[in-house]
């Protein structure tokens, strides 16, 4: 089925609503959870002279998306947040002092929280919702995530662009055996991040 999937995907780059399609789904991988990365790769296998174009799309739609999120914690914060960390339940598994203390924190090293949740497979959206969240200021989130993304993008569609054809025969002949390894990191990523 994924398979499947993934030669649609294929026919999808050599479509009129190629670009469109890429940007919509980077866009919304910031704020739902949208594994995008093998979409990009899959986008710089099929036309290698346009990795770095798709690479550009990808962050920049990813930004733009990570600001909106931004956006909708911060709003989020401002409408029910107060009243979240009063209901007993919450206070309970989470109490006030250790949520400001988590909080301050995240001030702090909020610069590297980015750069890990954009670089690395954690979810970006688990940090451009809690920076609106935390009221993180705004600059510096759209800065840190530009590094973040840009980089990691950059150097798929640049590992890509250099050795494409190698890639692509090994993902068809190991597609299965990628498949289970992907999900694989991903279940363990959301256990630990639990």
């Amino acid at each position: 089925m994924i398979k499947k999937l993934y030669d649609w995907l294929g026919s999808k780059v050599h479509s009129k609503y190629a670009d469109i399609f890429l940007c919509f789904l980077f866009y919304f991988e910031a704020i739902f959870l949208i594994p995008v990365d093998p979409i990009l790769i899959l986008f710089c296998l099929e036309k290698r002279n346009k990795a770095f174009i798709y690479a550009t799309m990808a962050t920049v739609f990813s930004i733009l998306g990570g600001i909106t999120a931004y956006f909708l914690g911060s709003f989020l914060w401002d409408t029910a947040g107060h009243q979240i960390l009063n209901f007993k339940i919450v206070t309970y598994i989470l109490p006030k002092e250790t949520f400001f203390y988590l909080r301050s924190l995240y001030h702090k090293y909020a610069t590297w929280a980015i750069l890990i949740a954009g670089f690395t497979p954690i979810p970006y959206k688990a940090a451009t919702f809690s920076a609106g969240f935390c009221k993180l200021p705004i600059t510096g989130f759209i800065m840190f995530s530009l590094i973040s993304r840009g980089t990691r993008f950059f150097l798929e569609a640049g590992i890509i662009h250099i050795w494409g054809d190698k890639i692509k025969i090994f993902i068809d002949r190991y597609f299965n055996l990628l498949t289970v390894v992907f999900i694989l990191i991903l279940m363990v990523i959301f256990f630990i991040a639990r």
